[in-house]
């Protein structure tokens, strides 16, 4: 088992039989102590979030797999906090997908001239290049078309699978009575050129709140898989 790469949540491990193996971390994303799943850097730790943000990962990884959408997952062990996943190539230096049902975090950061918080947006993707040091701008289609990251084919097909996702991630919350915010994923292709989903699906990549109140990643997963 060979380190490729040491991530702001998750470590990956390159396997010997092509997979790659994720060790997720508690560390989460977040400014000054507090947790921002927007944020582009290590924020604090949290005691169990790497076990949990799995956990969450596994459960909605193994419906979108029931469904046929395709995503890297292959297995999960809970108890090392490991995720084995297939291999696959990123877009540019990597892409952020994020789904917005309502108004919170950078967009209201961005556009508060013209929207007001937890203002519905109905399901609004953006994209945004990974790019610590420019804050991950937000790119256009056309931009990622031209600077060679994605087609505007595979925009097409990204935003449709990105809604896709996000609608079965927001009706599986919504059978507990909790309402989404917004969700950030990402992508990359197979070996023969597919999209598929990659990263993960856990508290600490979405914005959700129950009765009006947000809700921490940890106790998300203890309200999605406990109760």
């Amino acid at each position: 088992m060979k380190l490729k790469y040491r991530g702001k949540t998750k470590d990956v491990y390159e396997l010997e039989d092509g997979n790659y193996l994720l060790k997720f971390k508690d560390d989460v994303t977040g400014e000054n102590g507090v947790f921002d799943p927007g944020a582009n850097t290590v924020g604090l730790q949290i005691e169990g979030a790497g076990k949990a943000g799995l956990r969450l990962t596994k459960h909605f990884f193994e419906i979108l797999r029931e469904k046929g959408i395709p995503t890297h997952y292959v297995e999960a062990d809970l108890d090392k906090a490991e995720m084995i996943v297939k291999s696959a190539t990123i877009f540019g230096e990597g892409l952020e997908v994020i789904c917005r049902y309502k108004a919170t975090g950078s967009f209201i950061r961005r556009y508060g001239k013209y929207a007001t918080e937890g203002q519905d947006l109905n399901g609004f993707v953006e994209i945004t290049l990974k790019d610590d040091e420019r804050q991950d701008p937000p790119i256009s289609a056309d931009a990622l078309d031209l600077l060679g990251i994605l087609s505007l084919e595979e925009y097409k097909e990204l935003k449709a699978l990105t809604r896709q996702i996000s609608d079965v991630v927001k009706i599986e919350l919504q059978k507990k009575g909790i309402v989404l915010y917004d969700i950030k994923l990402e992508f990359g292709r197979t070996q023969s050129g597919e999209i598929m989903l990659i990263d993960e699906i856990s508290g600490g990549n979405m914005r959700a709140y129950k009765e009006g109140s947000y809700i921490e990643p940890l106790e998300l997963e203890k309200q999605m898989i406990e109760s």
